[in-house]
């Protein structure tokens, strides 16, 4: 897959521009706070319907307009493919080739994307949420039911923590058994599908880490909880999970076990990297586990999606740039840096150099 337009007007500092990518490495460069990024950001929100860094699509808007826009043109293994975002202070429209966006689920999976910038190093060095996060926003766009069954469990389990702060005890624990029933059957989908991504994940992520710290350190990464079975085996383990721990679950006011409680274990050498990696140590292992699922995704869709590295280079060595540009030279590469000449290593890369806001030809 690859992109090979993209317009934007009134998004983040960008008035008006259109900038046109290649395949293989894209090098969109400047001096910083010119708009680099906000490209970047613009490809992963039209992959995903969501920004990496604004809590509110208000943000995306040039301060002082009133709607922004995004169109991307791109071509992939079915044909050609429009995707555009239409911005307002009230909402959004989305379009498919043409057609009206209803539901979210209809966004994912039409532009495949893998995003790295250095806010990614939270899923190392953060809390389980940000694991998480990297698990929803990556399997739901190669899995629309997976991001059916993760919002309907989130809407769920909204409702059961509700329920658990009712006063009435005899209401809470004549409830109980009606909504965890409905709650178990999108846990165990959302419980598998993790687990089988992660089972993909890890071998992946630890070769490439190998190959860029040269055979110097090893990289585990393996799911807190063991998630054996099928879905139904699973609704009923979780189902008993919950029937078991009603009293905790009470007398805490929220829902104290379940895939929202979930996490993952990454290791370097053998030692838990969330707590004792080095910067350089969690830059390179969440830079290995962003190129493993760059494979998972040609492994599931049957076609490498873009890859969108956001201010990656800065802060590797040059031997781990060299393996960095090495590892994706087979897939289309949106890459932003300040100076263009220092991942370039003789290779021919398409050259785009951003001025406040402005693509300068």
């Amino acid at each position: 897959m690859r992109i090979k337009n993209l317009i934007l007007k009134n998004f983040r500092n960008y008035a008006d521009e259109s900038m046109d990518f290649t395949d293989g490495l894209n090098v969109v460069y400047g001096r910083n706070a010119q708009g680099k990024t906000n490209c970047a950001e613009a490809v992963y929100y039209l992959c995903t319907g969501t920004s990496p860094r604004a809590k509110r699509d208000k943000q995306l808007i040039r301060h002082g307009e009133e709607s922004a826009e995004i169109c991307a043109n791109a071509e992939g293994r079915y044909g050609n493919i429009e995707i555009y975002a239409k911005i307002t202070e009230s909402g959004r429209e989305i379009k498919v080739n043409g057609n009206k966006i209803m539901r979210n689920a209809d966004i994912l999976g039409n532009l495949y994307s893998v995003f790295f910038s250095p806010h990614e190093l939270r899923l190392i060095q953060d809390g389980p949420d940000e694991r998480r996060r990297f698990l929803n926003v990556s399997i739901s766009q190669l899995s629309r039911p997976y991001y059916v069954a993760l919002v309907r469990y989130n809407r769920i389990l909204e409702q059961r923590n509700n329920l658990l702060k009712d006063k009435n005890l005899n209401t809470v624990y004549d409830s109980l058994p009606v909504w965890d029933e409905e709650l178990c059957k999108y846990a165990a989908t959302v419980a598998r599908r993790r687990a089988d991504f992660i089972e993909q994940l890890a071998p992946l992520a630890a070769d490439i880490h190998l190959k860029l710290t040269d055979g110097g350190e090893t990289l585990k990464i393996a799911p807190d909880k063991k998630y054996k079975g099928s879905e139904e085996e699973l609704k009923t383990k979780l189902f008993s999970e919950l029937s078991n721990n009603y009293d905790r679950d009470i007398r805490l006011g929220y829902t104290a076990s379940g895939p929202h409680r979930d996490d993952i274990d990454i290791e370097i050498d053998g030692v838990d990297a969330k707590s004792y990696a080095s910067q350089g140590q969690t830059r390179t292992a969440a830079l290995s586990i962003k190129l493993a699922e760059v494979e998972i995704f040609k492994e599931l869709s049957g076609e490498y999606p873009v890859l969108v590295l956001d201010d990656v280079m800065s802060e590797l060595d040059l031997p781990r740039r060299k393996k960095l540009v090495e590892l994706t030279k087979n897939l289309q590469t949106i890459l932003t840096c300040t100076h263009a000449e220092r991942v370039l290593y003789g290779l021919e890369t398409n050259k785009i150099r951003i001025e406040g806001g402005k693509v300068k030809r």
